[in-house]
Protein backbone atom coordinates (compact mmCIF):
# COMPACT_ATOMS: atom_id res chain seq x y z
CA UNK A 1 0.00 0.00 0.00
CA UNK A 2 1.25 3.50 -0.76
CA UNK A 3 2.67 5.34 2.24
CA UNK A 4 0.22 8.09 3.14
CA UNK A 5 2.12 9.75 5.90
CA UNK A 6 1.70 8.16 9.28
CA UNK A 7 0.39 9.91 12.34
CA UNK A 8 3.12 10.63 14.87
CA UNK A 9 1.54 8.75 17.73
CA UNK A 10 -1.17 6.19 18.37
CA UNK A 11 -3.38 4.33 15.94
CA UNK A 12 -4.89 6.36 13.10
CA UNK A 13 -7.47 5.93 10.37
CA UNK A 14 -4.83 7.12 7.94
CA UNK A 15 -1.28 5.89 8.13
CA UNK A 16 1.12 3.67 6.27
CA UNK A 17 -0.88 0.68 7.47
CA UNK A 18 -4.43 2.09 7.61
CA UNK A 19 -6.24 3.76 4.72
CA UNK A 20 -9.89 4.31 5.59
CA UNK A 21 -12.41 6.23 3.48
CA UNK A 22 -13.93 8.17 6.36
CA UNK A 23 -11.42 9.70 8.75
CA UNK A 24 -12.23 12.66 10.98
CA UNK A 25 -8.66 12.73 12.26
CA UNK A 26 -7.53 13.60 8.75
CA UNK A 27 -9.96 16.55 8.74
CA UNK A 28 -8.60 17.75 12.08
CA UNK A 29 -4.97 17.35 11.04
CA UNK A 30 -5.35 18.99 7.63
CA UNK A 31 -8.14 21.51 8.35
CA UNK A 32 -6.11 24.49 7.12
CA UNK A 33 -5.33 22.80 3.81
CA UNK A 34 -8.96 21.74 3.40
CA UNK A 35 -10.26 25.22 4.24
CA UNK A 36 -7.90 26.87 1.75
CA UNK A 37 -9.03 24.47 -0.99
CA UNK A 38 -12.70 25.05 -0.15
CA UNK A 39 -12.37 28.84 -0.18
CA UNK A 40 -10.51 28.72 -3.50
CA UNK A 41 -13.22 26.45 -4.92
CA UNK A 42 -15.99 28.84 -3.86
CA UNK A 43 -14.23 31.95 -5.17
CA UNK A 44 -13.47 30.39 -8.55
CA UNK A 45 -17.04 29.11 -8.89
CA UNK A 46 -18.61 32.48 -8.06
CA UNK A 47 -16.23 34.39 -10.32
CA UNK A 48 -16.96 32.01 -13.20
CA UNK A 49 -20.73 32.41 -12.74
CA UNK A 50 -20.44 36.21 -12.68
CA UNK A 51 -18.32 36.12 -15.84
CA UNK A 52 -20.77 33.73 -17.48
CA UNK A 53 -23.73 36.02 -16.75
CA UNK A 54 -21.80 39.07 -17.97
CA UNK A 55 -21.18 37.36 -21.32
CA UNK A 56 -24.51 35.54 -21.59
CA UNK A 57 -26.76 38.58 -21.11
CA UNK A 58 -25.49 40.54 -24.14
CA UNK A 59 -25.61 37.38 -26.25
CA UNK A 60 -29.20 36.67 -25.19
CA UNK A 61 -30.23 40.27 -25.91
CA UNK A 62 -28.54 40.07 -29.31
CA UNK A 63 -30.33 36.82 -30.16
CA UNK A 64 -33.67 38.29 -29.14
CA UNK A 65 -33.17 41.54 -31.05
CA UNK A 66 -31.86 39.82 -34.18
CA UNK A 67 -33.70 36.46 -34.51
CA UNK A 68 -31.63 35.50 -37.55
CA UNK A 69 -28.58 35.36 -35.26
CA UNK A 70 -30.23 33.19 -32.63
CA UNK A 71 -29.02 29.92 -34.11
CA UNK A 72 -25.48 31.26 -34.33
CA UNK A 73 -25.51 32.52 -30.73
CA UNK A 74 -26.94 29.29 -29.34
CA UNK A 75 -24.59 27.27 -31.54
CA UNK A 76 -21.60 29.19 -30.19
CA UNK A 77 -22.63 28.82 -26.55
CA UNK A 78 -23.29 25.11 -27.01
CA UNK A 79 -20.19 24.54 -29.12
CA UNK A 80 -17.88 25.89 -26.41
CA UNK A 81 -19.16 23.24 -24.02
CA UNK A 82 -18.11 20.48 -26.41
CA UNK A 83 -14.44 21.51 -26.11
CA UNK A 84 -12.84 19.17 -23.55
CA UNK A 85 -11.45 20.88 -20.48
CA UNK A 86 -8.18 19.02 -21.10
CA UNK A 87 -7.89 21.09 -24.28
CA UNK A 88 -9.59 24.37 -23.33
CA UNK A 89 -7.52 25.21 -20.25
CA UNK A 90 -4.15 24.59 -21.97
CA UNK A 91 -5.36 26.75 -24.87
CA UNK A 92 -5.94 29.63 -22.44
CA UNK A 93 -2.63 29.25 -20.61
CA UNK A 94 -0.54 31.19 -23.21
CA UNK A 95 -2.83 34.20 -22.63
CA UNK A 96 -3.58 33.99 -18.91
CA UNK A 97 -0.77 31.83 -17.58
CA UNK A 98 -1.00 29.23 -14.84
CA UNK A 99 -3.46 31.29 -12.82
CA UNK A 100 -6.95 31.21 -11.38
CA UNK A 101 -8.02 33.47 -14.26
CA UNK A 102 -7.48 30.57 -16.66
CA UNK A 103 -9.96 28.43 -14.75
CA UNK A 104 -12.47 31.27 -14.28
CA UNK A 105 -12.51 32.09 -18.00
CA UNK A 106 -12.84 28.45 -19.00
CA UNK A 107 -15.68 27.78 -16.58
CA UNK A 108 -17.40 31.04 -17.52
CA UNK A 109 -17.42 29.95 -21.16
CA UNK A 110 -18.78 26.52 -20.23
CA UNK A 111 -21.62 28.16 -18.28
CA UNK A 112 -22.81 29.95 -21.41
CA UNK A 113 -24.48 26.76 -22.63
CA UNK A 114 -27.05 27.01 -19.86
CA UNK A 115 -27.11 30.74 -19.12
CA UNK A 116 -27.67 32.05 -22.66
CA UNK A 117 -30.69 29.82 -23.21
CA UNK A 118 -32.05 30.52 -19.72
CA UNK A 119 -31.82 34.28 -20.24
CA UNK A 120 -33.36 34.05 -23.69
CA UNK A 121 -36.23 31.87 -22.47
CA UNK A 122 -36.72 34.11 -19.46
CA UNK A 123 -37.02 37.26 -21.55
CA UNK A 124 -39.44 35.54 -23.89
CA UNK A 125 -41.62 34.48 -20.96
CA UNK A 126 -42.56 38.10 -20.29
CA UNK A 127 -46.15 38.61 -21.60
CA UNK A 128 -46.49 40.94 -24.59
CA UNK A 129 -49.33 42.84 -22.96
CA UNK A 130 -47.03 43.73 -20.06
CA UNK A 131 -44.53 45.20 -22.49
CA UNK A 132 -47.26 47.14 -24.27
CA UNK A 133 -48.52 48.54 -20.97
CA UNK A 134 -44.99 49.60 -20.03
CA UNK A 135 -44.51 51.34 -23.37
CA UNK A 136 -47.80 53.14 -22.82
CA UNK A 137 -46.39 54.43 -19.53
CA UNK A 138 -43.35 55.82 -21.33
CA UNK A 139 -40.78 53.13 -20.58
CA UNK A 140 -37.79 53.15 -22.94
CA UNK A 141 -35.82 50.07 -23.97
CA UNK A 142 -33.25 50.25 -21.18
CA UNK A 143 -35.79 50.99 -18.47
CA UNK A 144 -38.08 48.30 -19.85
CA UNK A 145 -35.29 45.74 -19.59
CA UNK A 146 -34.16 46.61 -16.06
CA UNK A 147 -37.52 47.44 -14.46
CA UNK A 148 -39.96 45.14 -16.24
CA UNK A 149 -38.42 42.34 -18.32
CA UNK A 150 -35.55 41.16 -16.11
CA UNK A 151 -37.59 41.04 -12.88
CA UNK A 152 -40.34 39.03 -14.60
CA UNK A 153 -37.77 36.79 -16.28
CA UNK A 154 -36.00 36.01 -12.99
CA UNK A 155 -37.85 32.75 -12.15
CA UNK A 156 -36.76 31.19 -15.45
CA UNK A 157 -33.28 32.72 -15.28
CA UNK A 158 -32.72 31.58 -11.70
CA UNK A 159 -33.70 28.02 -12.63
CA UNK A 160 -30.98 28.05 -15.27
CA UNK A 161 -28.51 29.70 -12.90
CA UNK A 162 -29.05 26.94 -10.34
CA UNK A 163 -28.16 24.30 -12.93
CA UNK A 164 -25.14 26.31 -14.07
CA UNK A 165 -23.97 26.74 -10.47
CA UNK A 166 -24.05 23.03 -9.69
CA UNK A 167 -22.35 22.25 -12.99
CA UNK A 168 -19.65 24.84 -12.36
CA UNK A 169 -18.91 23.50 -8.89
CA UNK A 170 -18.27 20.09 -10.42
CA UNK A 171 -16.20 21.47 -13.30
CA UNK A 172 -14.04 23.65 -11.02
CA UNK A 173 -12.20 20.48 -10.03
CA UNK A 174 -10.61 20.32 -13.51
CA UNK A 175 -8.71 23.48 -12.60
CA UNK A 176 -6.19 21.14 -11.00
CA UNK A 177 -4.69 20.97 -14.50
CA UNK A 178 -3.24 24.44 -13.85
CA UNK A 179 -2.92 24.01 -10.06
CA UNK A 180 -6.08 26.02 -9.32
CA UNK A 181 -8.71 23.37 -8.84
CA UNK A 182 -9.82 24.08 -5.29
CA UNK A 183 -11.11 20.80 -3.90
CA UNK A 184 -10.06 19.22 -7.19
CA UNK A 185 -6.42 19.56 -6.09
CA UNK A 186 -7.18 17.41 -3.05
CA UNK A 187 -9.06 14.89 -5.20
CA UNK A 188 -6.16 14.64 -7.66
CA UNK A 189 -3.67 14.24 -4.83
CA UNK A 190 -5.85 11.62 -3.15
CA UNK A 191 -6.12 9.62 -6.35
CA UNK A 192 -2.38 9.85 -7.08
CA UNK A 193 -1.40 8.76 -3.55
CA UNK A 194 -4.26 6.32 -2.97
CA UNK A 195 -5.23 8.53 -0.03
CA UNK A 196 -8.84 7.54 0.56
CA UNK A 197 -9.61 9.97 3.38
CA UNK A 198 -8.42 12.95 1.33
CA UNK A 199 -10.34 11.83 -1.76
CA UNK A 200 -13.58 11.18 0.15
CA UNK A 201 -13.40 14.41 2.15
CA UNK A 202 -12.95 16.55 -0.96
CA UNK A 203 -15.69 14.72 -2.85
CA UNK A 204 -18.18 15.10 0.03
CA UNK A 205 -17.36 18.79 0.36
CA UNK A 206 -18.07 19.28 -3.37
CA UNK A 207 -21.54 17.76 -2.89
CA UNK A 208 -22.21 19.82 0.24
CA UNK A 209 -21.05 22.98 -1.51
CA UNK A 210 -23.40 22.31 -4.43
CA UNK A 211 -26.36 21.80 -2.09
CA UNK A 212 -25.58 24.93 -0.07
CA UNK A 213 -25.19 27.11 -3.16
CA UNK A 214 -28.44 25.77 -4.60
CA UNK A 215 -30.28 26.60 -1.35
CA UNK A 216 -28.77 30.09 -1.34
CA UNK A 217 -29.96 30.69 -4.91
CA UNK A 218 -33.47 29.47 -4.04
CA UNK A 219 -33.62 31.87 -1.09
CA UNK A 220 -32.24 34.68 -3.25
CA UNK A 221 -34.93 34.03 -5.85
CA UNK A 222 -37.63 34.25 -3.19
CA UNK A 223 -36.25 37.58 -2.00
CA UNK A 224 -36.01 38.99 -5.52
CA UNK A 225 -39.40 37.68 -6.68
CA UNK A 226 -41.77 38.10 -3.71
CA UNK A 227 -44.78 38.20 -6.08
CA UNK A 228 -44.32 34.49 -6.81
CA UNK A 229 -44.92 33.52 -3.17
CA UNK A 230 -48.61 32.90 -3.81
CA UNK A 231 -47.87 30.59 -6.74
CA UNK A 232 -45.44 28.58 -4.63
Amino acid sequence: MTILGAADSGPSCYSRFVNEWFCWQYVEDRHEQITDALVEHVLITLAALVLGIAIALPLALLARRLPRLESAVLGFSTGVYTVPSLALLPLLVPFTGLSAATVVIGLGLYALTILVRALLDGLRSVPDDVREAARGLGYGSARMLTRIEMPLALPVVMAGLRVAAVSTIALTTVGTLVAYGGLGDLIAHGVARDFRAELMTAAVLCVVLAVVLDVVLVLLQRVLTPWTAGAR
